[in-house]
């Protein structure tokens, strides 16, 4: 990949073996990327989830890296929408997480840059394990209405700097996050946003979170690039 001749390389299809399958993605660079963020999308969604897509793009806009890629594949996705079982698969989604992680480690045109995830609903909670397997090469973590309840056996070893975003108005959610935040020992914030309920559809409120985000990110990225 030639990243010295555009600013932005165009949205790159790509696919990441995880273990005995394939999953698709997108992963696009801005030349001077300062890390990349790994989506981790949450129940019954996909790297095409328009929530997840108006966040990458604030953060490309902001100078990062985005990749977002399916947890699960077409057949298996197909079998989710009639049981719902794999969504809840928090060990099988996390696996899959550090999977993409590994595939981008050991790829020449992104294995030098620092990693982030951003995980909504389920999806925080694979993103926080897959942090614990993987605390060398993840710097940063977000979660957007997120269930890091689902993942509360580990939350103690959680060494990323943890964001947890939750809507003013997502109540057994925000109680959720409460708990989890006790339970985090690393740096971590919660964040409530006024008004906003558990899919951010409400003015204003996706962009809040985008921009709360793209600050933290930036914020951890720069700082473990100087020591």
């Amino acid at each position: 990949m030639d990243r010295t001749k555009q600013a932005i390389v165009d949205e790159c299809p790509v696919r990441v073996r995880a273990g005995a399958v394939t999953l698709e993605g997108s992963l696009c660079l801005p030349v001077t990327a300062s890390g990349i963020v790994l989506f981790a999308h949450g129940s019954g969604s996909s790297r095409h989830s328009p929530r997840n897509q108006s966040v990458a793009r604030v953060l490309r806009d902001a100078g990062m890296g985005t990749l977002l890629f399916d947890l699960l594949t077409a057949d298996e996705e197909t079998e989710d929408m009639a049981t719902g079982r794999l969504r809840f698969d928090i060990p099988l989604l996390s696996r899959r997480l550090v999977d993409a992680t590994n595939w981008l480690l050991q790829n020449p045109d992104t294995r030098d840059f620092r990693l982030g995830y951003f995980g909504a609903s389920t999806g925080a909670a694979a993103a926080l394990i897959a942090a614990t397997e993987r605390p060398e090469a993840v710097h940063a973590v977000v979660s957007r209405g997120g269930r890091p309840d689902l993942a509360a056996p580990v939350l103690h070893k959680v060494k990323a700097p943890t964001l947890l975003i939750v809507g003013g108005r997502d109540y057994p959610v925000i109680e959720l996050n409460r708990v989890a935040l006790a339970r985090l020992t690393g740096e971590k914030k919660l964040v409530i946003v006024p008004g906003a309920t558990h899919l951010f559809e409400e003015p204003g409120t996706l962009e809040e979170v985008a921009r709360l985000a793209a600050e933290w990110f930036a914020s951890h990225f720069r700082s473990r690039q100087a020591q």
